[in-house]
């Protein structure tokens, strides 16, 4: 077993504040790549680990997959010494290593760590004394506690234990949560702006966590566990869900009684305190919103605790594409076309406007229900040329032009792409369904909002 001197401890965290420290992150999406982007620029050595090997590829050419992030970004970075690989054994070289692997849900809504479990035994076989290990992936608290660091601590063959909560006792190697703090297409905040939380498993790897964050983001958060800072990522995020939820169902009520729920919150957001304006739509996407409730509530069952008011939520937020559903057929009924046979063009098949990400997209349940109900079915999205086969669908769809609004029978707008001529569409569609009041302002007999 492994022992750290004061002198190890003290050079590992002068590499970091010298940014001499070798940083590899694992998983290039989203959120890895933009941190390993991050680093670089701070003039950290970088380099990203995936198994996807066609990201790696492009990645070494200077070529980006993600449309928030520029060519020349990539290009500058290599120039600096990133680099990709999908070459596990090369974590022996690594000062630090970041784990940004996805953490979705299985087909029965409960927390699937295979990525983390699996990134975390491929890990363990290369770690070496004095190394950094943080999870960034979104999960349930005791996480990296009960999961990642027992995984860690049984691969590796020298013997390397974690730091011990109390910090007393032998560590061959650290470990931290700070979890992910990504807004795709929010562009109001600077990345470094934007505080980042960390708990490290003791006090020595809160103070490595604390060094090697602080010296990419103005500002860090210590808190005083992974656990904690595993709580805080769900707390912001269940915050939303919650929230959402609430104007999703008032959004319902204000349909039948008359009242526009938009008009109603842009009002309600005049009061300088007391109230967040939240907005409705067609449902939740993306990576956490979602998700993060279900993993609450799946680790709150080991407390025997039900959380009720988060699982309320979560349905109302899932139930909101069938409500879509519900008044296209009933748009179409009033002008003596049923759903079934019906051409209905989707408009928008990202989870957010201006965006390149599906992940757990309203439109992708939106057009599964709309073809189960007969309709024929096409989509148009500038990120997407096509759609194929994903972990919850199998579309295979092309993008469809706009060239012939009027020939549909519906235009249902999911995802409120700004590139959207939206005064154009409500004068030559014959029927607009606008889950995302982008068509504000115009009113037109052919325009219903749901």
């Amino acid at each position: 077993m492994v022992t750290l001197s004061v002198g190890d401890l003290l050079q590992i965290r002068q590499k970091i504040e010298a940014r001499t420290a070798h940083v590899g992150i694992f998983g290039m999406g989203y959120v890895g790549l933009p941190l390993a982007l991050l680093f670089g620029g701070q003039g950290f050595r970088v380099t990203g680990f995936d198994i996807d090997e066609k990201k790696v590829a492009s990645l070494n050419a200077g070529e980006s997959y993600i449309v928030r992030i520029e060519a020349e970004e990539i290009e500058a970075a290599l120039q600096r010494g990133f680099s990709a690989t999908s070459e596990f054994h090369r974590i022996s070289e690594l000062d630090v290593v970041i784990i940004c692997v996805p953490t979705p849900l299985d087909d029965f809504h409960q927390p699937d760590l295979s990525y983390i479990t699996g990134t975390a035994k491929a890990i363990a076989p290369h770690l070496r004394e004095g190394q950094l290990v943080v999870l960034e992936s979104t999960t349930y608290p005791g996480t990296t506690e009960e999961v990642l660091i027992p995984l860690l601590e049984a691969g590796n063959a020298g013997g390397l234990r974690a730091e011990k909560p109390s910090g007393e006792g032998p560590a061959g190697f650290y470990v931290a949560f700070s979890p992910e703090r990504e807004d795709p297409g929010n562009d109001s905040v600077a990345r470094r702006d934007i505080p980042k939380v960390v708990g490290g498993i003791g006090p020595v790897s809160s103070e490595l966590a604390q060094a090697l964050y602080g010296s990419i983001f103005n500002r860090t958060v210590p808190v005083s566990s992974p656990a904690a800072a595993e709580m805080t990522k769900l707390l912001e995020n269940i915050y939303r869900c919650v929230n959402i939820a609430l104007v999703n169902e008032l959004k319902q009520l204000c349909h039948r009684m008359g009242i526009d729920i938009f008009e109603v919150i842009e009002a309600a957001k005049t009061k300088p305190f007391g109230f967040q304006a939240f907005y409705p739509g067609p449902g939740l996407g993306g990576h956490c919103i979602p998700i993060d409730p279900f993993y609450l509530s799946w680790k709150a069952k080991q407390y025997d605790f039900r959380t009720k008011f988060i699982e309320l939520a979560g349905e109302v937020n899932l139930q909101m594409p069938y409500y879509v559903i519900e008044k296209t057929a009933e748009a179409l009924n009033v002008r003596r076309k049923p759903l079934a046979g019906s051409k209905i063009l989707v408009l928008g098949m990202a989870y957010k406007k201006d965006v390149d990400d599906l992940r757990e997209s309203p439109s992708l349940t939106i057009i599964e229900l709309l073809r189960q109900r007969g309709a024929e079915v096409s989509y148009h999205d500038p990120y997407f040329s096509f759609v194929g086969r994903g972990r919850h669908y199998d579309l295979n769809m092309t993008c469809a032009t706009l060239d012939n609004l009027s020939d549909y029978d519906c235009v249902i707008i999911v995802t409120d792409h700004s590139v959207y001529d939206y005064a154009r569409i409500a004068r030559e569609a014959q029927l607009v369904i606008d889950t995302r009041n982008a068509v504000k302002g115009i009113r037109a007999d052919n325009i219903v909002r749901c």
